[in-house]
């Protein structure tokens, strides 16, 4: 499959908003405690616009198909990134583009100076899990902070 992957525009907010939408919808996280309630989902492109933050469109031929977020992250550890709202339209999965995307945002962890990036997930989206596994993310047992998704039963760290 031949996709770009490129910096999240302004003209990309609804789109990206409705892929994380239905992605959360299809495994019934459509509801608080999941990114469904975050109130700046509708604003990505502004909310990643901050120092040590980037989002990711994936894009083929004019058509997003999905994207994927890194932020900083607080917790009990310095030097932390969140990897967030990684979520792909159904007809972009098992393609590569994921595995693209989140090893973009890992290159760009690294030079940014992180030393750990965090994410967290959701127990009936095992496709994504079997990704993160396959690029070096370890399970945890429990989360690192609190990050506001209450909803989200899996936590997953990797050493930058």
């Amino acid at each position: 499959m031949s996709f770009e992957l490129r910096p999240i525009e302004p003209r990309d907010n609804a789109r990206i908003a409705e892929i994380i939408r239905a992605a959360l919808t299809e495994f019934g996280a459509n509801q608080p405690g999941f990114a469904w309630a975050d109130p700046e989902l509708d604003s990505l492109c502004q909310v990643y616009s901050g120092e040590g933050s980037r989002y990711l469109v994936v894009e083929k031929r004019g058509e997003i198909l999905g994207g994927a977020g890194l932020a900083p992250y607080q917790c009990h550890l310095k030097g932390v990134c969140e990897l967030q709202k990684m979520y792909l339209s159904p007809g972009a999965r098992g393609l590569g583009a994921g595995r693209s995307l989140v090893a973009r945002l890992i290159q760009y962890a690294r030079r940014a100076g992180y030393n750990y990036c965090y994410l967290e997930t959701y127990g009936p989206m095992t496709q994504a899990q079997q990704l993160y596994e396959s690029l070096g993310f370890r399970e945890l047992d429990a989360p690192w902070g609190s990050s506001g998704h209450t909803g989200c039963d899996r936590w997953y760290a990797m050493r930058l």
